[in-house]
């Protein structure tokens, strides 16, 4: 396993508000190193398809009507934060109530955040609930479902200026001092200053941060004051307006992610992310074995089904929610691709050598299969290079 990227050394810039670092109550980080340590059951034999002459091109693009699922529904009215504030403390829910009484307030969020450090350097980051936290974004933000997958993942999204001046890496693994590692799986402008990231609460909870210690207040741009928001939230609250900021510049507004892959190439090194060790060659070999990736998805003459042809019982055990759209949709590449890596990983394909052998085995029981496959994962291996 590769080492994880360390972050360019810099001094955090906090534009006027340096948020509260948990320090206390004695935070225990679980470090999982070892996510998938137990043995799979084997799906049910089924015979290996014939092979191929040659491993098929994969910059074939996933079919719209696939990649586009899960993208309807209807658009979010942007409420942006007119002001920023981090107390001490939580906030307890009277104040809540009287921050929305203020003059001109009409809409109040209190989430949780906190400072994190990767390799020595911090980041502010505010722990949110994807649903609820969208209309606080920037609209190109509120509509890229790749921001709300990611942190439905348990990823994090950074803000653009944070991500280019630390120089992050989308796609890489950080390992947070101390704590667990995150995915840097998008970064967008979030148009909050001193904010460098968010993560989803629950990500928050692991990583430590304060519960419910800032808040955002909307209302008509320009009117709505920090006086009485510092007043309410008592000593040593920060509070900073955020008025009508600046028009992001046009690299900001861009949202950049790896989130949904646009074609089977990128699907399948995406989701071997998920098991360290895990050749994106592999899941790439098994897609063309299996399905000629997504040409012929089943069922099968034993009911298997979907582009990595799981049988229904291994899917309901080892099935992922990969594009973080509610389903576990085994006739969808992107929760079947990654689904494929969970289990493959959960009978130790990330340790290599025989152990990858015997978890293709596990995948389709059958060692003339295993064989075409490790043949076509060397052969895209020699492609790709």
């Amino acid at each position: 396993m590769s080492a994880l990227p360390s972050i360019r050394s810099a001094v955090l810039l906090v534009a006027a508000v340096a948020v509260v670092t948990v320090t206390s109550g004695g935070v225990v980080f679980l470090v999982r190193d070892d996510l998938f340590t137990g043995t799979a059951q084997p799906q049910q034999t089924r015979r290996a398809p014939e092979p191929q002459a040659r491993p098929e091109p994969l910059e074939r693009l996933i079919p719209e009507q696939v990649k586009d699922f899960g993208r309807g529904g209807p658009g979010i009215t942007p409420t942006p934060p007119r002001v920023l504030a981090i107390a001490r403390a939580t906030v307890p829910k009277q104040a809540r109530h009287a921050l929305g009484r203020l003059k001109h307030v009409q809409k109040v969020a209190v989430v949780d955040a906190g400072a994190i450090k990767i390799s020595g350097t911090g980041l502010n980051v505010l722990a949110v609930t994807p649903a609820d936290f969208r209309a606080w974004t920037p609209k190109p933000v509120a509509d890229e479902p790749a921001v709300w997958s990611a942190l439905s993942r348990g990823e994090l999204v950074a803000d653009t200026a944070a991500a280019r001046r630390l120089g992050m890496v989308l796609g890489a693994d950080y390992q947070v001092d101390g704590g667990p590692r995150l995915r840097l799986a998008a970064s967008a402008g979030l148009g909050l200053k001193g904010i460098d990231g968010i993560v989803s609460a629950e990500t928050g909870k692991a990583l430590g941060v304060a519960p419910g210690v800032a808040v955002l207040l909307h209302g008509k741009e320009g009117k709505v004051g920090t006086a009485g928001v510092a007043k309410l939230l008592g000593k040593g609250a920060q509070v900073i307006g955020l008025g009508g900021s600046r028009t992001p510049a046009p690299q900001e507004q861009q949202v950049a992610s790896v989130g949904r892959p646009g074609s089977y190439l990128d699907l399948y090194k995406q989701a071997a992310t998920r098991c360290p060790g895990l050749s994106w060659t592999v899941l790439a070999a098994i897609g063309q074995v299996e399905s000629g990736h997504g040409r012929n998805n089943g069922p099968s003459s034993a009911g298997a089904l979907g582009p990595m042809q799981f049988m229904p019982a291994t899917w309901r055990a080892y099935g992922v929610d990969g594009d973080a759209d509610g389903k576990k949709d085994i006739w969808s590449p992107y929760d079947a691709v990654p689904g494929a890596a969970n289990y493959l990983c959960a009978n130790g394909a990330g340790k290599g050598g025989e152990k990858l052998r015997k978890a293709i085995w596990f995948y389709n029981h059958s060692w003339d299969y295993v064989n075409k496959v490790m043949g076509y994962a060397e052969a895209y291996a020699r492609a790709y290079t």
